[in-house]
């Protein structure tokens, strides 16, 4: 009996054995690691002077990475010749700075690493290091603050570079696309406030720069650039704010190219509205021009009959003061044919007009070959406005809600630049919504000073309604698309009807521009909306 008890107790002790091992074997896995790394040390130690070059190591307490180094890593002053960084793209427990640059005398230098540090597991961001040291005997230690807005939309893009340049006796307003500023900070992607820490007394051109090519020097045709329009004198407690705009290019002309057999196209950069082309030499007898712009893209085609007996030509492209002379070789090409585009949508709101648009130049319309009746075969009257530059036809007429209409075009009713006519007959069906199915909103300015611009955007910032108002503080818009808009306000200072931007050079700011806040409510179908907008006096 004894000897029964003690294999019964063998068995249960083994089974708990067993029981224990396998519950071992089941880990849980454990919390997520939420810490940052954290730094044991830096050699040379951070904030030391007196450097002289090499290399700095900061040492931390697990494995790390480097991510967005590029946009995130800003060294202050700016390195010609950029150190060397270890590790890139792969872990290690230590940063590596191999300083490959001249360093100037008696300056300090700032690495600001933003957010790039993270641990290897889980992606940690050690917060906005700085590895600082000096050249001379004292780290400098004075800071200019401010932030950077957008001058046309509500939030300026991340990443936005905030330089310093000294203002001594080799400083000049030009400096800006030659030279590396003396000192420079961001506000990285998170915030539109900026610091530049570790500068020296002095005196200072503040600017700012969304610089694409990462070169820290104000290219006109891709960067966006704000400025204080004063100098700065540091120390100084006050908090300076930037406006960041895309200038106006200035205006070049670019290599003609034939296109066609009597089109030649003429890219620029800049504002083409007083840009002329003429031939200089003798042009065929009885020579006729006209001027269209392509619809996307920087460019001007030149048409032209009859065409030339001679294999080259010299233009000459002026505009304001700006002159260019091309050399133009003539090509055999295929000419252009006439072709019609209807480009406004079927569904047509009210503020629209039926549009259609040439493939080359239009010269004459013959409205008897055009008819536009409602859905009860009522013909309804139609008037014609032509935009040469772009080579489009419009016919306003007074639309009716919940109506359909029937355009016909018939053959020969427009006859282009050279002769050709439309071979085809046109249909089209026009069709309106009912007034209900949009949305009204009445706006009333407070502190109103005019003339103003008032406008609905999109979430892009593209323009879908505007309005003019040069004494009413009320502006309605009706018959709105429902969905979400912001509301601003252009300041149209010079009275010209159009938002103007700024420019570096002639110190002109942009106009100013004011966001509605808080934000509008969603447009709703059937609904009336009214909003007080105080501006800024």
């Amino acid at each position: 009996m004894r000897s029964y008890i003690t294999r019964i107790l063998s068995i249960a002790i083994m089974a708990l054995i067993i029981s224990s091992c396998a519950n071992r074997g089941s880990p849980s896995g454990g919390e997520k690691d939420i810490e940052p790394p954290v730094i044991t040390s830096e050699k040379p130690e951070n904030f030391s002077t007196n450097y002289k070059g090499g290399e700095i190591v900061i040492t931390f307490n697990e494995y790390i990475k480097i991510k967005d180094l590029r946009k995130q890593l800003i060294i202050s002053p700016p390195m010609d010749t950029d150190p060397e960084i270890y590790p890139m793209g792969g872990a290690s427990k230590y940063i590596s700075i191999k300083i490959k640059d001249t360093l100037q005398p008696n300056t300090t230098y700032a690495f600001n690493f933003g957010e790039s540090i993270v641990d290897n597991n889980e992606g940690n961001p050690y917060p906005y290091y700085r590895y600082v040291f000096s050249t001379g005997d004292t780290i400098d230690s004075l800071s200019v603050k401010g932030y950077v807005e957008d001058a046309l939309s509500k939030k300026p893009e991340p990443f936005i570079s905030v330089m310093l340049y000294e203002v001594d006796s080799t400083y000049t307003d030009s400096i800006v696309y030659k030279e590396k500023p003396r000192y420079i900070t961001n506000t990285l992607d998170s915030v539109t406030t900026y610091s530049i820490d570790n500068i020296k007394a002095g005196t200072y051109k503040l600017v700012a720069l969304k610089d694409k090519n990462g070169n820290f020097l104000f290219d006109q045709k891709n960067d966006q650039i704000g400025f204080y329009e004063d100098y700065i004198t540091v120390p100084t407690d006050k908090e300076y704010g930037l406006t960041l705009f895309k200038e106006q290019t200035n205006f070049k002309a670019v290599k003609p190219k034939q296109e066609a057999e009597s089109r030649i196209m003429f890219p620029y950069e800049g504002d083409y509205e007083h840009m002329r082309i003429k031939v200089l030499g003798d042009t065929p007898e009885n020579y006729t021009t006209r001027i269209t712009k392509d619809v996307e893209t920087d460019t001007l085609y030149y048409w032209y009959k009859p065409n030339f007996e001679i294999d080259t030509t010299f233009f000459i492209v002026s505009n304001k003061k700006y002159v260019d002379t091309f050399k133009h070789r003539f090509r055999k090409l295929d000419s252009d044919s006439l072709n019609l585009k209807i480009i406004s949508p079927r569904n047509l709101n009210f503020d629209k007009d039926f549009t259609l648009e040439g493939s080359t130049p239009l010269v004459k319309i013959d409205t008897t070959k055009i008819s536009l009746i409602d859905k009860d075969s009522i013909p309804v009257t139609f008037n014609v406005v032509y935009d040469s530059i772009y080579n489009r036809y419009q016919l306003p007429f007074k639309k009716q809600e919940g109506q359909q209409y029937f355009v016909k075009i018939l053959p020969e009713t427009f006859t282009d630049f050279y002769g050709n006519v439309n071979k085809d007959t046109i249909n089209e069906v026009i069709r309106t919504k009912m007034k209900s199915e949009y949305g009204n909103i009445r706006v009333r300015l407070i502190n109103a000073k005019f003339p103003l611009i008032v406008q609905l955007v999109n979430n892009k910032g593209d323009v879908e309604y505007e309005r003019y108002t040069t004494t009413s503080p009320v502006v309605d818009f009706t018959d709105v698309v429902p969905k979400l808009y912001d509301l601003r306000v252009i300041y149209d200072t010079n009275e010209n009807g159009k938002y103007d931007t700024g420019n570096f050079l002639l110190g002109q700011q942009p106009e100013r521009v004011s966001y509605c806040s808080p934000p509008l409510d969603e447009v709703r179908a059937s609904f009336d909306f009214v909003y007080d907008f105080t501006l800024l006096e």
